[in-house]
């Protein structure tokens, strides 16, 4: 069963919030981090991305770190951020283009990650899950929420919805720049606290939607703090936002690859119709967060759309037999026949000449990033079923890393957990 706490947010107040929102830390590039910063010095993503401040140091360097806390401090200390004065819960709501999102802000326990009642379906990458842990440990706070969804079935998300009307006026809204309007209620009344406690008490278990890194970097710090003699109460948890399973949308995760292993573009053309159907795809919407398949046997097929030498092409393959879950995934499919056999990289989680980028971006994104970056290649993916990631979860399986790209997407410095 899970278990939900209060916590008391250090979170901007009504006029600040606008200026210190920001995109989660994993969402942009250095670059577009050190454009955001310039534009706005108030940015939340100088604490999330000090990196984007000091572009002379490596990555990791301890620096960096330092910089984040000191950021941290210096928001609280002009009034930017204030803590709040008792531990509350958090109604956190996207609306706006078609879209409506509710959600609840608050701690959930290491433990329960620890013991699976909070499921995975991703590996972290080893270069992320170190950062986000040392700069958990620098800021002595977790500065992301992770998106956990729950099955509902006793009308929970309906609850929500009631209480977000019965509450009145949020205490914090932002109006983003693609056009959705980000809101933030305070829920402090012990019986409300109470209500919310007992309604999640007989959810089984809950999934992580987005935020597999900010979960395993808090687990690491606890981990280590538990050893140490430094474990807090605050510490034995961490931030999340829980959404109804199906009240959320789920958007592929483009691969962009360095080189082609040595082969020219025709060359690696010809190797991919060793496994795919390869054609000329023509035009693509490039406002679109995905490309709509031209196969008019696409449910029984893997569509992978490849953007190869400023051209797009679709590649499909027959679903085979007797394949599993994982095995039968677009990603995995893409991976093990084409990343790994024909282009070398066989550390989805750590080869350098591997990126990604997020799918609820235009098509446009991902190819200016092919032609800002000098990409050879990119892939763009199919969204997944939000079903099959549970049952994948549930069966212990492992997706591949960046399978998935969850929707609605939490900014950034609204809510912070303090380990203290």
């Amino acid at each position: 069963m899970v278990e939900i706490f209060g916590f008391p947010a250090v979170r901007p107040e009504a006029r600040t919030a606008p200026l210190v929102a920001a995109v989660p830390y994993d969402v942009v590039t250095t670059d577009e981090a050190a454009g955001c910063i310039r534009k706005n010095p108030m940015s939340f993503l100088r604490i999330s991305r000090s990196d984007a401040e000091l572009r002379d140091l490596p990555p990791g360097d301890p620096r960096v770190y330092e910089r984040a806390r000191e950021t941290f401090l210096e928001f609280q200390e002009t009034g930017l951020l204030a803590r709040d004065r008792t531990p509350s819960m958090y109604l956190y709501r996207v609306t706006g283009n078609g879209l409506d999102f509710l959600g609840l802000g608050c701690t959930v326990q290491v433990s329960d990650y620890e013991q699976n009642t909070i499921r995975r379906h991703e590996l972290t990458r080893y270069d992320k899950e170190a950062d986000r842990t040392r700069h958990i440990e620098a800021l002595n706070a977790q500065t992301g929420p992770v998106v956990l969804l729950f099955q509902d079935q006793d009308g929970i998300h309906e609850y929500l919805q009631s209480l977000w009307t019965l509450k009145g006026a949020p205490d914090t809204e932002v109006r983003w720049s693609d056009g959705t309007l980000h809101q933030v209620m305070c829920i402090t009344h012990d019986e409300d606290l109470a209500a919310l406690e007992r309604i999640f008490r007989p959810v089984p278990r809950l999934y992580i939607a987005d935020g597999h890194h900010r979960a395993k970097s808090a687990v690491n710090v606890a981990g280590t703090r538990k050893v140490e003699g430094r474990l807090t109460p605050e510490s034995t948890r961490f931030m999340g936002v829980l959404f109804a399973h199906n009240h959320v949308r789920i958007h592929g995760y483009s691969r962009l690859v360095t080189d082609l292993n040595g082969l020219t573009p025709a060359a690696f053309i010809q190797e991919l119709r060793n496994v795919f159907l390869v054609n000329p795809y023509g035009e693509v919407d490039r406002s679109a967060f995905h490309i709509p398949p031209m196969s008019p046997m696409a449910d029984a097929e893997h569509i992978v759309h490849m953007f190869l030498d400023g051209k797009w092409y679709e590649c499909a393959r027959l679903h085979a037999p007797g394949m599993d879950r994982i095995e039968a995934l677009d990603v995995s499919v893409l991976q093990r026949e084409v990343l790994s056999k024909i282009l070398g990289i066989t550390d989805p989680r750590g080869d350098p000449r591997l990126q990604y980028l997020g799918g609820a971006r235009p098509i446009a994104d991902l190819e200016a990033m092919v032609k800002r970056e000098g990409y050879a290649v990119a892939f763009s993916m199919q969204p997944v079923k939000v079903e099959s990631v549970l049952e994948i979860a549930d069966a212990g399986g492992i997706m591949p890393p960046k399978s998935t790209w969850f929707e609605p997407k939490v900014l950034s410095g609204l809510m912070v957990h303090t380990l203290e």
